[in-house]
């Protein structure tokens, strides 16, 4: 497995794309998630033999109260969805890690400058080393749980971008918003190019149409924020990774 590329400002060239650059590193960079109950409804281990009619009437409630709240948690997965942010724009060109980082932390309350976040993170004129650093610092100040995922290939296999609509999801749902480290063009529902070959940070704030379509808060977009396909966003992060 390729490791996440080092190095990732937002338009210095040259990056470090050599194997083994991040040292200490053994395995996987995170364990996977794990898997959402696929038990049947009114499959929780109740014996409901030799019961009476009244008893056998409130664990038919029981069970529709349990069909209806999983029904309710469907149907919010559905819904557009926005965490809220205070949107800062990056200084220079190498800040865009800071200024990613920061715009996720304000959705938690916390509001660090990005020369604090730049030293935090070993950010340097050379950019941000990888989705690692964000992780680390993520954690550090929120104790949230954030993990890193790599997009190994140069482009995302069809598990991958599913793996990212999961995480994207989970992560907004608990009002987390993703950091990503990305690299390349990518054209948004506007049709406007962001274009990044020296590599990017952004921040990944919302979701709509069930995760298709990707809210993202650029640090280094004249608009601030756009719309692009999950897809499109998943391609973006490939050969690198995310913070979710």
């Amino acid at each position: 497995m390729n490791p996440i590329v080092h190095k990732s400002g937002l338009s210095v060239a040259g990056l470090l794309v050599a194997g083994g650059c991040i040292a200490g590193i053994t395995g996987p960079a995170t364990a996977e998630a794990t898997p959402m109950a696929t038990a049947p409804f009114g499959a929780v281990g109740v014996d409901r033999s030799d019961r009476g009619p009244d008893k056998a009437d409130k664990d038919r409630k029981a069970d529709k109260d349990r069909r209806g709240d999983r029904a309710d948690k469907v149907r919010d997965r559905r819904a557009e969805r926005m965490v809220g942010i205070e949107y800062q724009a990056q200084p220079n060109f190498f800040y865009c890690g800071p200024a990613a980082t920061r715009i996720a932390l304000t959705a938690q309350g916390k509001t660090l400058s990005q020369d604090e976040l730049a030293a935090k993170l070993g950010t340097t004129e050379a950019g941000t080393d990888s989705a690692l650093d964000t992780t680390r610092v993520l954690n550090e100040l929120t104790g949230a749980g954030y993990e890193t995922r790599e997009i190994p290939g140069p482009v995302a296999k069809p598990e991958e971008v599913d793996r990212l609509r999961a995480d994207v999801l989970d992560a907004l749902d608990a009002g987390r918003p993703v950091v990503a480290n990305i690299k390349g063009t990518a054209v948004d529902t506007d049709g406007a190019p962001h274009s990044y070959e020296g590599g990017h940070y952004l921040t990944l704030v919302g979701y709509r149409d069930g995760g298709d379509l990707i809210r993202i808060a650029d640090p280094a977009a004249p608009v601030g924020e756009y719309w692009m396909t999950l897809e499109k966003v998943a391609n973006w992060i490939a050969e690198r990774g995310y913070s979710a």
